[in-house]
Parts: C-alpha cells; structure tokens; sequence
C-alpha cells in the first residue's frame, strides 16, 4: 500500500503518512500517557501508605490490592459491550473525570486527617472501576483511528508512553509518599487524570460505531457474543490463558514484592519506586524492540522466548540480602530487563489480538481477555498475603515467581508460537 495522504486502509479510512502527523493519534498518545502516569503514581501510593503510615499487615496489602483489582472481574464484559457501541471519546473523557474525582477527594481527605483504610478501599475499587473501561476504550480508540498496517506502530507509540509512565509514575508516587505525604501523592495523580481529560477531548474525529439500542438483553447478547468469538478462535484462546496465568502469578509476586522490598530489604519509600521504576525504561526499549523483532524472527518466537525470559528473571530476587548499595543496582536491573521483555510481549500480543479481531468486535474481544486475563489478579493478591503471612516473603515470592513460568508455557504449546513474520487476517463477525 502506498503511503501517501490519499491512500486509504482495509477499512476503509485514510493512511496518513505519518501517525505523528495526525493531531486525533496525537491527543490520544498525550491522553493516554497521562492518564497511565496517574494509574501507575496512585497503584503504588496506596499500597504504601498502608504499610508505611497505617501500618497495615500482609493481609491488609493483599486486600487493598484485591479491592482495586476487583472490577477487572465485575466490569470488564460490560465494558467491552459498551465501547462497541459508544464512542472511545466519550468514555475516556468521562472515566478520566471520575478518577480525577476519586483521587482528588482522597486528596481532601487526607489533609483533613480522615484518609484511612477505608477510604483507601473505596477510592482503590472507584480508580480500578474507571480504569476497567478507560482500557478497553483506548484499545478500541487506536483501531478506530489508523488502518490496520499502523497498528504496530500505534500500539508501539501508546505502550511506549506508558513505559514513560512506568518510570515517572512509581518514582513520583513513592518519592511523593515518602518525602511529603499521602494526599499530595493522590492530589498528583488526580492531576494527571485532569491532564487526559483535556488531551482526549480534543479528538475530533468522528468514530463509526454501531447504533446503540438499550436495553440489559441487548447487553447480555453482545457480551454472550464476545465471550463466543474468544472461545472460538484459537489464538485468541490461549492469548486469555496465557494471560490469566501470568496475571494471577504476577498479582501474587507483587503483593508480596511491595512487602519483601521495605520489610527485608530495608528499602525507604522513595527506593521502592526507585527500583519500581527501572520497568519504564525496559518497557521502552521493549516497545521499541517490538516494532522490529516480530517481523524478523516471527510473532510466536518472539512471544514465548520473551515471556519465558522475562518472567524468569523475578526467580533471582528472593536470593538478595545485604545493604541498599548491593540490593538497589541488582533490582534496577531485574526490573529492567522484566520491564522490556515483558512490554515485547505486551505490543506483541496486543498486534495479534487486534490484527485477528474484526472492528466490529474489538471493545468486546478486548474485554473478553481483560476478563478472562486480569479476573484473577484479586485472587493472586490474596494468595500473596496469605502466602507471605505463613511462609514469609523469600519462600513466597520464589513460588509466586516460578508460577508466572506457566504463561509462556502454555503459550509454546499452543499454535500461538508457530506464528511467523505475518499475522492472519481477521474472520467474518458471526451472526447472532
């Protein structure tokens, strides 16, 4: 295909030449790379304000976690069933006022001495139900915006903003928690949902969406019909086990990883983030290397040997003791080198997913792995407290590591690894 002003994608919409040239990509990438530095400040502001100010347990870390990854399970189908038939633009406006709410009243609360764990759970459960449909709405947003032979370029740029976030956003919260207090950390972060607000809603083109007719049946068939499309298609499938092993591990090693860094190691808030925030410049290069490497070496290579390496690296953590100078530069580095390998697998599997799904589907796809994928990230939380109370840290987090093993696993053995340099095209939307 040409790329020319005048060329036109498989769908139908314009090629422009270059996505940096188009403003509505370039609001969505602002947008979006604010709205991930607020979501990625506010997941470690909270949790360390349990441990560092109120003291709280390994269970009570494991529930905070479990209530604000909650909606991923309740919400996620119904997410994707609305995006299919609202525009992108509005749901991510509106979601990105309800977090900028929600953070700043934990905000408000704080200084008036009244932000304790309650409130923490409820402005945890508020920002992880905003988030549910935020996600699944930006996904969709991108395939509605460019053609399909941008989509790794696009979905390279928006991974690679939120690499950005994930340097900035734990480094600022932890150091924000650390240095000065917990509502000046949640005031940041509603600041920067306020900064997406006004980014996205300065996307002007008009989306082509399937009419919207109300009604909880409607809902209920839609979401019946995504769940269907999933089951179905092969690659799809295992992209939702893959990613429902690798979650509910993950979820574990982190509730038990923001627990081992302060209490064994003896690391200060701000060196938490510090070491939180080696994953943005991994995820950078990752998302980089994920532009390249899939149409060289094949999209199923790529897969399994990335995620194979970079969930394996997290089995040296439990081996650290010894002082902040030995332990900080050795995390720095596990956490780098998970933050690339991991984002190669995150545009990679975000390309197949969307490249595979026809547009008529991509909001209820989206969510359907989204559920399938993080439902049981509050399980893995649980299952990290409850772990670290009975073992301990260094026990847990080594089990907790060699399970996210399983994700690639399961990927190798699956006709996703023998993916090559090209992605098939999507199949025709099943009639109802």
């Amino acid at each position: 295909m040409p790329s020319s002003s005048s060329a036109v994608s498989d769908s139908g919409r314009p090629v422009p030449p270059s996505l940096w040239r188009d403003g509505d990509f370039r609001s969505l990438w602002l947008g979006q790379t604010a709205s991930q530095l607020g979501e990625q400040s506010s997941l470690v502001v909270l949790p360390l304000f349990a441990v560092l100010t109120l003291h709280a347990g390994a269970g009570e870390v494991g529930v905070l976690r479990a209530v604000g990854q909650a909606p991923v399970l309740l919400l996620s189908l119904f997410a994707g069933a609305w995006v299919d038939r609202w525009r992108t633009r509005t749901l991510m406006v509106l979601t990105d006022a309800g977090r900028a709410l929600a953070l700043g009243a934990a905000a408000v609360a704080g200084l008036l001495g009244g932000l304790g764990l309650p409130a923490l759970l409820a402005v945890a459960f508020a920002a992880g139900a905003l988030s549910v449909f935020f996600d699944v709405a930006y996904q969709a947003s991108l395939v509605r915006l460019v053609g399909r032979d941008q989509l790794v370029r696009g979905n390279s740029a928006l991974e690679g903003s939120r690499s950005a976030a994930q340097t900035g956003g734990p480094a600022l919260g932890g150091a924000l928690v650390s240095v000065l207090s917990a509502p000046v950390a949640a005031a940041v972060s509603a600041v920067c949902f306020a900064l997406s607000f006004v980014s996205i809603r300065r996307i002007g083109r008009r989306e082509a969406v399937p009419e919207c007719s109300a009604g909880p049946p409607r809902i209920r068939g839609r979401i019946h019909e995504g769940l269907r499309f999933v089951a179905r298609d092969t690659l799809l499938r295992t992209v939702c086990l893959a990613s429902a092993a690798f979650q509910f591990f993950f979820a574990a090693v982190m509730t038990v990883y923001l627990l081992f860094l302060p209490r064994d190691l003896h690391l200060s808030g701000a060196a938490v983030g510090l070491a939180l925030a080696a994953t943005g410049p991994g995820a950078l290069l990752g998302s980089l290397l994920a532009a390249r490497l899939p149409s060289r070496w094949g999209h199923g290579a790529v897969l399994v040997s990335a995620a194979a390496l970079g969930d394996g690296v997290f089995l040296f953590v439990p081996a650290l003791h010894g002082a902040c100078a030995v332990t900080v530069p050795a995390l720095l580095t596990v956490d780098f080198v998970f933050g690339a390998l991991g984002q190669l697998v995150n545009v990679t599997v975000m390309a197949v997913r969307q490249t595979v799904t026809p547009d008529a589907m991509q909001g209820r796809a989206a969510a359907t792995i989204t559920f399938v994928g993080m439902g049981l990230t509050p399980l893995g939380s649980l299952l990290g407290g409850v772990l670290a109370d009975e073992w301990g840290t260094r026990t847990s987090l080594l089990l907790a590591a060699a399970g996210m093993l399983l994700s690639p696993a399961l990927m190798a053995l699956s006709p996703l690894a023998r993916l090559g340099r090209t992605l098939p095209a999507p199949p025709p939307v099943p009639s109802a």
